[in-house]
Order: C-alpha cells, then structure tokens, then sequence
C-alpha cells in the first residue's frame, strides 16, 4: 500500500489500507483514516486530519503553512472529512491563530487541479471548485456551491449554499445562496435554477425562490427592505428561509 520511496514520518498516523505513491512526503501529526489513496509526489504536514476515502493526485501541497505574514509558527490545524477528491497541484493551507486556528473541508467536495485553498477558509459539502478556482483567506463554501475556472474570491467572502460562480467571476462580496453570479466584479445574473432542479428542489420552492430573488434584485429595494419582505415568504417555505438566515448574517454586503 505504500511505495518504498515515500517517506513518512514515524509521528504520522495512517490506517491500514491507505495508499501512498512514490516520493510522496507525509509529515508528522499528519492522521489519515481508511480508504484514502494518496498518488505520487504529495505533500502533506501536520497538523492535518483526513478523513476516509479521500483521494489525493500528484503534487498537491496538504497542510502546509499558511501565507500569512502575521503567522509565526503557532500549531494550526487543517481538517478534511471523507469521500473528496482533490486533484493534482491543488494547495490547502492550515489555519492562523487570529483566524480560528482551522482550515476545513468537509465531505464530498470535487477540488480541480490547481485550486487554492488558503488559511482559515470553511468549505462546506458536496462543493465543485473547477480547475485554477481560488480561495483567499477566511472565505465560507456553503454546500453545493459551485466555482467556475478561474474565480477569485476576496478574504473574508461567503459563497451561499447552491451558488453558482460563472467561470473567472471575481467576487468581492458575498454571494446568496440559490444565485448565479458572473463578472469582474460579480454581479447577480439570476437564479441557479438548473442546479436546483437536478438536486430535487420542488417546483413550488423553485417559485418561492425567483420571487424571492426578484425581491432582492429586481425591485431596487434596499438590503432591509428586501429583508422584511423576504421574511414574509419565508414563514412557509424553508428553503427562503435559508436565504434570510444569510442575509442577516452578510457584514460585506451582497453582490448585486
């Protein structure tokens, strides 16, 4: 299961069936559970948890330190759960001190080659990020979000569950959930109405939903006027619902 040019660090703890390529280097306080395949000529440093059946391509760099010129040193973390595939010569950074301590992903993210993960960045579930998409530090990756090629999210952004982000979107502001932005700078271009359909939203969410967004970007209403009639529609219609919770947690502002 492990190639005997890979080199692993005796403080290093991986489960039994796990795969290591050739001249991969993994790290102390690195721990990786069952199932996952690591390829050739990996880096991974601890401390770093990975979940099972997780797999690695050649050349990404796991765990490393973050780029951040305040960090010096303190033990951060990078946590990743099961079931992602990270694809070759992406970069995961551990988290800062001021920034939580944690880099996370969570489960069943699809992560393209030459991706970019950067400090104290919250990846939901079952995320896509398409190859070269790039995360600054402190961003949130709601579940199912999509990141087109190319996109470039600013520190501190939050991507909204089931958001689509259109290939080299740069995005400097946080993004609701259901909708699909595109530009520099993004700007709303509707609903992600496709992305909705294939994952079993009901035709009747899906009508909560446009009016929902023709409320908040069609009718030149004010973030909290937009609010309040938001929170009417959302009193049936969980799904809104969703989308208030995020709105009252934006402090960045929408794109828009």
């Amino acid at each position: 299961m492990i190639h005997p040019s890979a080199i692993i660090d005796p403080k290093a703890e991986l489960a039994s069936d796990v795969e290591v390529g050739p001249w991969t280097l993994i790290g102390p306080g690195v721990q990786i559970d069952a199932g996952t395949r690591i390829a050739s000529h990996v880096v991974i440093k601890g401390p770093t948890r990975i979940g099972r059946d997780n797999r690695i391509f050649q050349f990404a760099s796991v765990g490393d330190d973050p780029q951040d010129k305040k960090y010096a040193g303190e033990p951060t973390r990078l946590e990743i759960g099961d079931g992602n595939v990270i694809r070759e010569s992406c970069t995961i950074n551990r988290g800062t001190e001021q920034g939580g301590g944690v880099t996370r992903i969570g489960d069943d993210n699809w992560i393209m080659a030459y991706c970019h993960i950067a400090h104290d960045c919250q990846v939901g579930d079952h995320t896509i990020f398409a190859n070269n998409a790039s995360l600054a530090g402190h961003v949130e990756v709601g579940d199912w979000a999509i990141l087109g090629g190319f996109s470039a999210i600013h520190q501190f952004v939050s991507i909204g569950a089931h958001s689509f982000l259109s290939m080299c979107s740069v995005v400097r502001q946080d993004v609701p959930p259901y909708v699909t932005v595109a530009g520099d700078s993004a700007r709303a271009r509707g609903l992600n109405s496709e992305g909705l359909r294939r994952r079993g939203f009901s035709d009747q969410a899906l009508r909560r939903l446009r009016e929902a967004y023709r409320i908040l970007f069609r009718r030149n209403l004010t973030l909290a006027d937009a609010l309040a009639q938001l929170r009417v529609l959302a009193e049936d219609t969980k799904e809104v619902r969703l989308l208030v919770d995020f709105l009252e947690r934006t402090s960045r502002g929408i794109v828009r």
